[in-house]
């Protein structure tokens, strides 16, 4: 299967002030696109860009370097699946259909979601319903998948095999969501 997503860089510091100052030195670098500059909960400031490959490499080397000492976490993927990329840069992801199984997923940090959402995306056939990082929920993040039943369970059951135990707060699988579920993507 060929890989044709863009790359993504994740910077998360400790000091607001300084991730404006990374955000700078990252974009001067090379040619990313930032999808998310932020403070998010509680009292950091979270920098998420895409780009090809080697500029996404550049500019995350710069950012690390600007970053110093109150760098606290950091993620480079090289082929972020698709739907991922879109949820970050528009928030579009696809309705869950009304006869799909629900897969829910929440980590305790933005790098392990998108990690998480990423693995999920390629391990099955589902589709990425909605995808929340940081922001009202203490920096944590979750998203949710649908999909044929065995499709969402592939996908849950890789999630659980890449991401570290203390990062991974739960997966949930929903086989038949009532209609009148509340559910962000409805």
């Amino acid at each position: 299967m060929a890989v044709t997503g863009p790359a993504l860089g994740l910077l998360e510091l400790e000091s607001l002030a300084r991730g404006v100052v990374v955000a700078d030195a990252l974009v001067k670098q090379a040619q990313v696109r930032i999808a998310l500059a932020e403070p998010v909960s509680p009292g950091k400031y979270l920098l998420v860009f895409v780009g090809g490959e080697a500029e996404v490499a550049e500019a995350f080397a710069a950012g690390v370097a600007a970053a110093g000492p109150l760098l606290l976490d950091s993620l480079q993927l090289p082929h972020l699946s698709e739907a991922v990329v879109a949820a970050l840069l528009g928030g579009e992801v696809a309705p869950a259909p009304a006869d799909a199984s629900l897969g829910v997923v929440e980590l305790h940090t933005v790098a392990s979601t998108l990690r998480a959402a990423d693995v999920a995306l390629k391990a099955a056939l589902v589709t990425l319903t909605h995808l929340q990082l940081a922001k009202g929920i203490g920096g944590k993040g979750w998203f949710t998948l649908a999909g044929e039943q065995h499709d969402v369970e592939a996908a849950l059951q890789a999630v659980g095999a890449a991401v570290e135990a203390p990062l991974l707060v739960a997966t949930e699988l929903i086989s038949r969501p009532h209609a009148e579920l509340p559910h962000p993507s409805r």
